[in-house]
């Protein structure tokens, strides 16, 4: 238990860890006219406070992780859980879909904005310690941020086993440095009587809402701890965050809080003005460390989250590089690293500035937990056993919270909000139209193909030459004649000896059980239906599930003496159909560019043949 909290510490926790650095910075900067007074710092920390707790510990540590999809959790794998739950309203599970689909692009949003913003306020620390560095902000961060990309490529396994070390050597600097400044101004810890944050709404009325916009940037990265929780168990991410995380991060607001009640000059960079002169270089290189760190864990889990969405059909195939044989979660996607850095530099260069960042930065994030919160009302309420009586006005305390923070950020739209939504909106149209034109695909080949029932005692009555080995032929409909054997018939004019019509289902589940991973039906004459079942968390791969098929049915294959057939289709778009011609473009140019089916799922090149297919939608 020990190893997996020291672990949980150096990967969950990178993300909310690091938000002290620019929290308090944001909350009083010009953009929302505070004077740092008594009753402002106060109030201002008292809302961080019940933020952490009701968000966090209540919200995520204490009720969203008891849904969880086998182990697993995170947006996606909660969208198949509620889907798995209401699958008997096909509407239903349509609109939880989009839901699901929605809050996974402003993930991805969050993956471009959290590298970006953790570690250029990192580096801000060289203005406090020498002014004159500022014009090397924007250049170092670059540099830092490129080399953490272009190193993903080599895994995170050598890396990974620092992360613990590191993150907790950071949450004892800010807990220290947080008492320090604490002793100093001991009446600070009053901002822990919600009273004071109640007062700082009656004060400021309804300003008081779009100062939320600042406080939620303390409870960025709570999703994490939910996403996180198939690498790591619920529990030890709870103690962790319980006597460690949370107690280390208050200190340290509470610390900020005691400096600028002593010091209300020191708003322009609460964080690094509470260092102690002599520690404030040392600090700058653990901070940098601990944003690298926290950026790794949400650049880790855009790469899982890209693997969930493939395995569901949500986006189109990418290659996947294994970067560890001892963990098979380990895995880099090229397109995704790349799509992310390019992002990352235009929002470093573009916004210049981790306040300015601060300004787009909440949308994504209380966007994507407004949407697991809507799932986790429609999950639980038809698996809990609380009473409707308590039930219905916790889950509108939730909904009510996280309307607040979504409404608080999205009044910046002018001031930067618009990129993270504008990135999301962008993604979701792409998932959308992925989805959406391999339905019309898939309607397109079972409409114009023949069906095999009928197709197969019509070819046996005279059939073509038999030649030795197995030929696997992939297809998306068990039901139809694969185009691939359609076109070996009508120009090889060959059969072979044995031939095998293969399926591969994802399920909504982690990880398939051993006993459905593989099922083998004869349907006479040396011919076969063969249906393989991974789950969304798995790497698919063929050949070695089929290597278990004298268990499932008896039949054996040869990987010597098997080819793999696979028609590989090329899309026409056309008017008057399932989409607007301009999608069917975009699924066009995304259908050409996705990786073959037949790479994904590991099938060896040598082994190989590809037909080609037209196909208009």
């Amino acid at each position: 238990m020990s190893g997996m909290i020291v672990g949980a510490i150096g990967v969950v926790f990178g993300d909310i860890g690091t938000s002290p650095l620019y929290t308090l910075k944001e909350a009083f900067s010009p953009h929302y006219g505070l004077v740092p007074n008594e009753h402002t710092v106060l109030g201002i920390l008292s809302l961080v406070f019940w933020s952490l707790m009701i968000v966090v510990t209540f919200k995520y540590v204490v009720v969203i992780m008891r849904a969880d999809n086998e182990g697993e959790g995170g947006i996606m794998a909660l969208t198949a859980l509620t889907q798995r739950t209401i699958k008997n309203s096909a509407r239903g599970a349509y609109i939880v879909g989009l839901l699901g689909i929605f809050g996974a692009s402003l993930f991805f949003g969050d993956g471009v904005i959290t590298p970006a913003i953790s570690v250029l306020s990192a580096v801000e620390g060289l203005e406090v310690a020498a002014p004159q560095l500022h014009r090397f902000i924007v250049p170092i961060t670059l540099l830092v941020l490129v080399i953490l990309f272009v190193g993903q490529r080599f895994g995170t396994d050598k890396v990974g086993k620092a992360f613990g070390p590191i993150t907790i050597l950071w949450f004892l600097a800010l807990g220290a440095i947080g008492v320090m400044n604490i002793i100093e101004a001991p009446e600070v810890v009053r901002a822990l009587n919600p009273w004071w944050g109640v007062r700082f709404f009656m004060e400021h009325n309804w300003h008081a809402v779009f100062v939320l916009g600042a406080v939620v940037l303390a409870v960025t990265g709570g999703e994490a701890l939910y996403a996180d929780m198939g690498h790591f168990g619920k529990w030890p991410i709870r103690y962790a965050w319980t006597f460690f995380v949370l107690p280390a991060l208050m200190l340290c607001y509470l610390g900020q809080g005691a400096l600028l009640l002593e010091n209300p000059a020191a708003v322009k960079n609460p964080f690094y003005e509470s260092v102690p002169g002599w520690a404030l270089f040392p600090m700058i290189g653990l901070a940098t460390a601990a944003t690298v760190i926290a950026s790794q864990a949400v650049i880790t889990g855009a790469y899982s989250v890209a693997r969930q969405a493939m395995q569901l059909g949500y986006v189109p195939r990418m290659q996947i590089k294994h970067t560890s044989r001892q963990t098979i979660g380990q895995i880099y996607i090229p397109t995704v690293n790349w799509m992310l850095l390019a992002l990352v530099i235009v929002s470093v260069v573009g916004f210049g500035s981790s306040t300015a960042l601060a300004t787009a930065y909440g949308v994504s994030v209380t966007g994507t937990m407004l949407i697991t919160s809507i799932l986790m009302i429609i999950y639980l309420r038809a698996n809990s056993r609380v009473p409707a009586w308590l039930f219905w006005p916790l889950a509108a305390f939730f909904v009510l919270v996280d309307v607040a923070f979504f409404y608080a950020n999205i009044v910046k739209f002018m001031d930067g909000a618009w990129f993270p939504l504008l990135l999301g909106l962008l993604l979701f149209t792409l998932m959308r139209t992925w989805r959406r034109g391999r339905e019309l695909l898939h309607e397109e080949v079972r409409k114009e193909g023949i069906r095999l029932d009928s197709f197969l005692p019509g070819l046996m009555l005279a059939p073509p030459v038999r030649v030795p080995g197995t030929a696997i032929f992939m297809t998306a409909d068990k039901g139809v004649v694969p185009h691939a054997l359609m076109h070996n018939l009508k120009h090889n004019k060959v059969l072979h000896e044995r031939n095998v019509f293969l399926t591969v289902e994802t399920l909504t589940v982690p990880h398939a059980p051993k006993e459905k991973r593989l099922k083998i039906e004869a349907i006479g004459d040396d011919f076969y239906r063969v249906l393989i079942r991974f789950g969304f968390m798995e790497t698919p791969d063929v050949p070695q599930a089929l290597m278990g098929s004298c268990d499932a049915g008896g039949v054996y294959f040869d990987p010597m003496d098997t080819t793999y057939f696979a028609s590989r289709e090329t899309i026409v778009a056309s008017a008057h159909r399932g989409m607007p011609v301009w999608r069917d473009k975009l699924f066009a140019v995304m259908h050409r560019n996705a990786a073959p089916a037949t790479g994904f799922f590991r099938i060896p090149g040598n082994r190989l043949v590809e037909l080609g297919a037209q196909v208009e939608i």
